[in-house]
């Protein structure tokens, strides 16, 4: 057997990274066994080539980390800046806390009404490109059927019966869809503590690079696709406020009108424009969430506990003792456009087109696999402005969405990628290649004189304020 050919037998999995002044995609995959506490090897996969690594070169962490560090951490830097967080970042945080998968949520039963929900929830999966599709795509076909149905049963008594069938078999499926959410946070509370807090610091350290903006610069804007509360769980950890629409103590609601609400401080014996209080990022759950609730013609937030027995106590305490789960603010994926145009589904949506489509922005997505239209219609729409910048962090593609949307969307040159169980592993993301927090002057003037007193080289002095080419505008 040839050297090449051993070598690539001994490849485990691949990852793929673009950044920087790559034309395109490098593929590369662990070398060998990796013995406990060693550093990760890479060898370039057969075919892939690229100006910083040589075909039969074996490297590390240590040879990766200057090209993505200083990268991300000028994009972070650019003057709008928003991270799109998907279900990955869950799974991440509950195996980092417990060891375990977190709980998957089978498909429901429906009853007599199966055989149509299925078919059309598989269907519109597979155009979606969702593989045979999940109970998420269930509810969204069983609410649509169960209107139609309601429609129809105002003069058709077989129709009213297999509506209020549906009905009551949909309302089981959501508290069972709810129970898993609950159980996916349970997990994390009943985990051992040191574990936990394992979790919880890496989970900070993670939303904390990107939070850790100066006052002059626009708010982060955070926006995610899970239902679960484990971004509000570390942000409390973290110290982080976050800005949504809803106002209020008790029960908050949900407000059209206080996008944008901010949080600024008169520093003492300082006269003129207040400051913005640091630590501030915006947040919207574009799906909804496990505690929002539809009470009295308005949304509001109920206090339900994190990692709850069950979310029915609390839906009784805030509406009355016979609400159920249908009242939950639940948004399943859209396969089509027009169905992100009720309310507050088109707030929702509003906020992400507002925040992502305007000049020198960057959108992070990480744990996110393209697998709603709706949201990657408004990014192929960001990318048409030039100035824009898409950067990708996934452990993993199975069904190939990502690359597909990356070779469709045709921007090359705005995008980036790290994916893999290296690059796009969120412990060894955190470890080499995300920016510390809290980049500002601090960091410049410490790399000026590093470089003027001791003579370092251009690339390590000036590498946390390298501008990219498509990121957006960097301060200095």
């Amino acid at each position: 057997m040839s050297k090449k050919a051993n070598k690539e037998s001994t490849a485990l999995v691949k990852n793929i990274l673009k950044c920087r002044d790559d034309p395109q995609p490098v593929f590369f995959a662990t070398q060998g066994e990796l013995s406990s506490g060693a550093s990760p090897q890479f060898v370039l996969t057969e075919n892939s080539t690229c100006s910083w690594a040589k075909p039969e070169e074996v490297f590390g962490p240590d040879k990766l980390r200057p090209r993505i560090e200083p990268w991300l951490t000028a994009l972070w830097q650019s003057e709008h800046l928003s991270l799109l967080l998907g279900s990955g970042l869950s799974h991440a945080i509950h195996r980092l806390g417990t060891s375990k998968a977190l709980p998957g949520m089978g498909l429901g039963d429906f009853g007599e009404e199966n055989d149509v929900v299925n078919g059309e929830a598989k269907r519109s999966a597979e155009d979606s490109g969702r593989g045979g599709g999940n109970i998420e795509d269930q509810i969204r076909v069983a609410n649509e059927l169960l209107r139609g149905l309601e429609i129809i049963g105002q003069n058709d008594e077989q129709a009213k019966k297999r509506a209020v069938a549906l009905r009551n078999k949909l309302v089981k499926v959501l508290e069972g869809f709810a129970g898993g959410i609950l159980s996916g946070e349970r997990g994390l509370i009943a985990a051992e503590e040191a574990k936990r807090e394992h979790a919880f610091n890496y989970l900070v350290s993670f939303l904390m690079s990107f939070a850790s903006r100066t006052g002059t610069r626009d708010r982060l804007h955070i926006f995610t696709t899970n239902f679960d509360r484990l971004i509000e769980a570390g942000a409390e950890v973290a110290g982080l406020h976050l800005l949504d629409r809803f106002v209020g103590t008790l029960a908050p609601i949900f407000r059209s009108s206080r996008l944008d609400l901010d949080i600024h401080y008169n520093p003492p014996g300082i006269r003129g424009e207040p400051r913005y209080l640091e630590g501030v990022a915006r947040f919207t759950k574009l799906h909804g969430s496990l505690d929002w609730v539809d009470c009295v013609r308005s949304i509001r937030r109920v206090s339900v506990p994190f990692g709850a027995e069950s979310v029915q106590p609390y839906l009784n305490a805030q509406v009355t003792a016979k609400a159920d789960a249908m009242r939950l603010m639940i948004y399943p994926n859209a396969a089509k456009d027009r169905e992100t145009a009720f309310y507050p589904y088109v707030e929702l949506f509003r906020d992400f087109a507002a925040a992502t489509c305007r000049p020198n922005h960057t959108l992070i997505a990480f744990g996110y696999s393209f697998g709603d239209d709706h949201i990657n219609r408004v990014i192929e729409d960001m990318l048409t402005i030039p100035s824009t910048h898409l950067v990708v962090i996934s452990y993993d593609d199975p069904l190939g969405r990502i690359m597909r949307t990356y070779e469709r969307l045709g921007r090359h040159a705005q995008i980036s990628l790290l994916i893999g169980n290296h690059v796009g592993e969120f412990q060894s993301l955190v470890d080499h290649y995300l920016p510390k927090p809290a980049i500002d002057r601090t960091t410049f003037r410490m790399a000026e004189l590093l470089k003027s007193r001791w003579g370092a080289s251009q690339g390590e002095g000036q590498s946390a304020a390298t501008t990219p080419t498509t990121g957006g505008g960097s301060e200095a």
